[in-house]
């Protein structure tokens, strides 16, 4: 039995939930459901959730990633709440906009932009 670290930092910015994840691939199966059991349970705790997910951290995100954070986007505005992406380095920005995801999702350039984004 392995220690591991969980795939998720939270922190509170006021009434903004702050989520860093703490691998910089998120890429298999196990660590994107750990992600997205996480990101669903801090949607569920709130009536109005504001989530804002930095990936400062992240270099490598797999499709299968891209259809977890589609699902949190979902959850996120059927609870009538705000989600951010913040720290999205170029190469998976990229990703972003091939796919038109970047017209989905609200992504900031940086962290101080997307706290400052919620309403």
């Amino acid at each position: 039995m392995a220690d591991s670290i969980p795939a998720l930092a939270v922190s509170d910015q006021k009434d903004v939930r702050v989520v860093e994840f703490t691998n910089n691939k998120i890429l298999d199966e196990a660590n994107i459901k750990e992600i997205g059991d996480g990101l669903n349970s801090l949607v569920d705790e709130r009536t109005h959730p504001k989530l804002l997910l930095d990936f400062a951290t992240v270099d490598h995100l797999s499709s299968a990633a891209l259809g977890m954070l589609i699902n949190v986007n979902k959850r996120v505005k059927e609870r009538n709440g705000q989600l951010r992406l913040a720290n999205i380095k170029p190469q998976i920005l990229e990703v972003f906009v091939i796919t038109k995801l970047n017209k989905l999702f609200r992504i900031t350039p940086t962290r101080a932009e997307g706290l400052s984004s919620f309403t």
